[in-house]
């Protein structure tokens, strides 16, 4: 497994970050592995919002503190608060280690979850020591809601619109990290059948912000 970090190199563009495929995700020889969701297929989208869709009015920042997904049996409350996952020495975008399996991370040179613009998670399916946090990621539909409470106490509450499944060379960056007008959220893990002891392709949810919560 390549630990804590995406496979490319980010540019130093401020309008379109490019930041490429999540990587790891590669039980090794002999190790427990998670079993692959089936291909999520490409009409597995809701429409996107429209002008006319009752907005909600975006947060101000504030740092993720714990992630829920119903769906997948996800609650990273009892496993520690959420990680920050910055860049590595080498430009390229860190990812949970493998002793962090269990937690989910957020990229923080992005938008915190609620603001305007496309929030950024990431967890691993599985790992070298087996299923990890997003091993049930295909129980997630479209229309099933992830929450994310902040440290400012407030919950951002988004539903989930689109999941789509890629291979990692046809990462579709702009689609993932371009600016949006509205709050949004992405969440990021590994798929596929083991190809050399590696998953060849991502999993992404992509969901919109759709109520919260005061403390």
């Amino acid at each position: 497994m390549n630990r804590r970090r995406h496979s490319a190199r980010i540019a130093p563009v401020l309008l379109c970050a490019v930041i490429a495929a999540l990587t790891g995700c590669s039980p090794g020889d002999g190790q427990q592995a998670a079993t692959p969701p089936a291909r999520i297929s490409e009409a597995t989208a809701a429409p996107t919002p429209t002008a006319s869709s009752a907005p909600v009015r975006p947060l101000a920042r504030s740092l993720p503190v714990r992630v829920r997904i119903p769906a997948a049996g996800v609650d990273t409350g009892p496993t520690g608060p959420v990680l920050e996952l910055g860049l590595a020495a080498d430009g390229t975008v860190e990812v949970p280690s493998v002793a962090d399996a269990d937690r989910i991370g957020w990229y923080d040179k992005g938008v915190t979850p609620g603001q305007t613009g496309p929030a950024v998670l990431i967890g691993h399916f599985d790992t070298a020591r087996g299923p990890a946090v997003l091993k049930n990621v295909s129980e997630v539909a479209v229309g099933d809601e992830i929450t994310v409470t902040r440290a400012d106490g407030t919950t951002a509450v988004f539903r989930v619109r689109e999941l789509e499944q890629v291979d990692k060379d046809a990462f579709p960056t702009a689609k993932v990290y371009g600016d949006t007008d509205r709050p949004e959220l992405r969440l990021i893990t590994c798929g596929g059948e083991l190809v050399d002891g590696h998953r060849p392709d991502n999993i992404i949810l992509y969901a919109d912000l759709v109520a919260t919560r005061a403390a």
